[in-house]
């Protein structure tokens, strides 16, 4: 039976991230998603972008592709077209995800491409200091807003979701097994599909909004948690400062590669 430490690549650690920050966590919960499905290393491949979690290719044993800053979604498009028998997952933060790169996730969402998104949002831009991103919530402090945050904060499950994604998940750093979960059935979407991981950034997030040290940080994170069945029970008013956890979205959508193949064999016929 296949460990994650066949995905591996240990000589390269330890990791350079910060202590207390989630996106070990996250790694593991990667590779440990690999192993359950027992998948052929040379059967998948990772883009990634830009920022702290840009660096999770670094210590994986699969193919790797490191891409500039927003655009690692519209990279896994074109190999994702090239290759359709690949599982492509792409890693972002919030703000290769959905600041820089924006654009390209409402698009590989409507195009429905087959790639699986992994996105750590810990609400700034951890990598350059602490700067505010499209998900930093109203009010917070960054290196950016001293004086606390003018702009509303993007939902990107809800973002995901008004764009068409088929398969929407959340969850946080304190599951580490529902976070391999989650990787583990948006790889079995035919389409694309996203898992929102709302991460800790203590260095940087944490310390300016007074989280209190890394353990409190993630304490308070997994505080703020609501699962799913129950969040579909509660007010707007109640949600406030919460965030709903567990599968979001699951429907049935045919994906880019199936009808643009269906428009080929048409012509060859």
């Amino acid at each position: 039976m296949a460990n994650y430490k066949d995905y591996m690549l240990f000589d390269k650690l330890p990791h350079t991230w910060c202590a207390g920050c989630g996106h070990g966590v996250i790694l593991q919960a990667i590779a440990d998603a690999l192993a359950m499905q027992e998948l052929d290393k040379h059967d998948v491949a990772l883009v990634s972008g830009i920022g702290c979690f840009g660096r999770v290719d670094d210590y994986l044993d699969i193919n790797c592709m490191h891409v500039t800053h927003g655009r690692a979604l519209p990279a896994a498009t074109g190999m994702a077209l090239a290759n359709p028998d690949l599982h492509i997952l792409v890693t972002m933060g919030d703000g290769d995800c959905c600041t820089i790169g924006g654009n390209h996730l409402i698009h590989a969402a409507r195009r429905n491409i087959n790639v699986t998104a992994i996105v750590a949002n810990n609400y700034n831009y951890g990598q350059t200091g602490g700067q505010y991103s499209a998900t930093t919530p109203e009010g917070s402090v960054t290196s950016t807003s001293i004086y606390g945050h003018v702009e509303p904060g993007f939902d990107i499950c809800k973002l995901a979701e008004a764009a068409g994604t088929p398969f929407v998940a959340r969850t946080t750093p304190y599951s580490p097994m529902q976070i391999r979960n989650l990787i583990q059935q948006g790889m079995s979407v035919k389409g694309f599909a996203l898992i929102e991981i709302m991460d800790t950034c203590p260095t940087h997030y944490g310390r300016l909004n007074k989280f209190g040290g890394a353990a409190r940080m993630l304490e308070k994170v997994h505080e703020m948690t609501v699962p799913v069945e129950k969040a579909r029970t509660m007010s707007e008013e109640e949600l406030q400062g919460k965030f709903a956890a567990g599968v979001l979205v699951n429907k049935s959508r045919e994906d880019y590669y199936t009808k643009y193949r269906r428009i080929v064999d048409s012509l060859k016929a």
